[in-house]
């Protein structure tokens, strides 16, 4: 069996799909893209077509290692998040070759269902208790929010105190043991991150993300001095060489790596041992699209240390489509009590509608994130 054919479909709201046929008539699916740079990514697994079509599907490993390896550049966004699309992909055509979902040929699972969580209150949190009660209502039982808007170097109490009040009205609104995540965005520099927070620890969160940008990850174990509450990143790291000095610094209580962008399953499988290791739990990244959320789900399943999934279902992205959209099982991703079961299907356990994604992709998206400004001009961090 070789690969025979590789397709890409850009679609709505902001997802870049990628389908791998074989010679057998088997195909495979994965989700290749970084967040308003899928014309890049596409272009990356355009370029990297010569080195799959013809190639065993089979043979994983060795094709990561050459697309990885054999090109002397190597990680990066762009990179490695067309490695995991197509890795994704093959694991999926893997699956349903052996009739298995992808965890089996991973292990087998170590859970029957994994925690989830809901976005609330946009890029400009609001009114987020409201939005947290109707998320609890529906049978969520946490949520994650975005902490602030742009804050410069040195800014205002006044933007903190807007924090503590929104994440005090969900406390209220929720009680004491629904779960809170607070998502800095990499928004905050050091010296606004320390003070916020501290101003958060009283509210026993389930995590703080990204306090300051994973670049700057020496200023963790700073931040980390002024607070309890578990230290969450990872969303902007690729391959396990990134993790490596996560890990070595000791500071970082959650990673969050992104089968869509760390490399694909088996490599963010590689990550989430390492992160065992270090006794550090880990909570998959995924505001993407529904063949990405099937590969972060194949990852927790066989995960010991996986303890919550992100999903974008209603997220503020999906303007025009949703996850359901491009599935033909509508229950797919059916969650009760906030935990979504483990599947047994093959492969990466969806169904993916081919009709709807052609047909949308005839549409395509140019979504791009806003480019946010300081009162004073500079650009701030979105």
């Amino acid at each position: 069996m070789k690969i025979k054919q590789m397709e890409l479909f850009k679609v709505p709201p902001r997802w870049l799909f990628l389908k791998i046929t074989t010679d057998d008539g088997l195909f495979g699916w994965g989700e290749p893209v970084v967040e308003g740079r899928a014309d890049t990514v596409r272009a990356c697994v355009e370029e990297l077509k010569d080195y799959v079509i013809g190639k065993d599907p089979m043979r994983i490993e060795d094709i990561w290692q050459v697309l990885y390896r054999c090109g002397f550049y190597r990680g990066g966004p762009i990179l490695s998040s067309a490695i995991s699309g197509i890795e994704q992909a093959l694991w999926d055509i893997k699956g349903k070759y052996y009739n298995a979902p992808v965890y089996d040929l991973l292990g087998g699972a170590c859970r029957d269902s994994i925690k989830i969580y809901s976005w609330i209150g946009g890029d400009r949190p609001s009114d987020v208790a409201k939005a947290a009660l109707e998320k609890k209502e529906i049978g969520f039982s946490a949520v994650k929010m975005n902490a602030t808007e742009e804050l410069n170097y040195i800014d205002n109490f006044s933007k903190v105190e807007e924090v503590i009040s929104r994440v005090s009205g969900i406390r209220e609104a929720c009680g004491k043991d629904f779960g809170i995540a607070v998502d800095f965005h990499g928004r905050v520099h050091k010296p606004m991150a320390k003070i916020l927070a501290k101003e958060l620890d009283p509210f026993h969160l389930m995590f703080i993300e990204e306090p300051v940008l994973s670049e700057n990850y020496e200023a963790f174990k700073e931040i980390a001095a002024y607070t309890s509450t578990p230290i969450a990143t990872g969303e902007r790291l690729y391959t396990r060489w990134d993790f490596k000095k996560i890990f070595e610094q000791g500071t970082v209580n959650i990673i969050q790596p992104d089968p869509s962008h760390a490399g694909g399953i088996l490599e963010c499988r590689k990550i989430a041992a390492m992160a065992e290791a270090y006794d550090v739990a880990v909570a998959p990244h995924c505001p993407l699209g529904p063949i990405a959320l099937a590969a972060c789900l194949q990852l927790d399943a066989c995960t010991p240390n996986a303890i919550i999934q992100e999903q974008s279902l209603g997220i503020h992205y999906n303007k025009g489509n949703d996850l359901m959209d491009y599935v033909k099982d509508k229950n797919v991703f059916r969650y009760s009590d906030g935990y979504v079961p483990v599947s047994t299907a093959p492969g990466l356990g969806i169904d993916i509608d081919e009709d709807m994604v052609r047909e949308r992709a005839k549409i395509g998206h140019h979504w791009k994130n806003d480019v946010w400004r300081n009162a004073d001009g500079t650009a701030a961090e979105w």
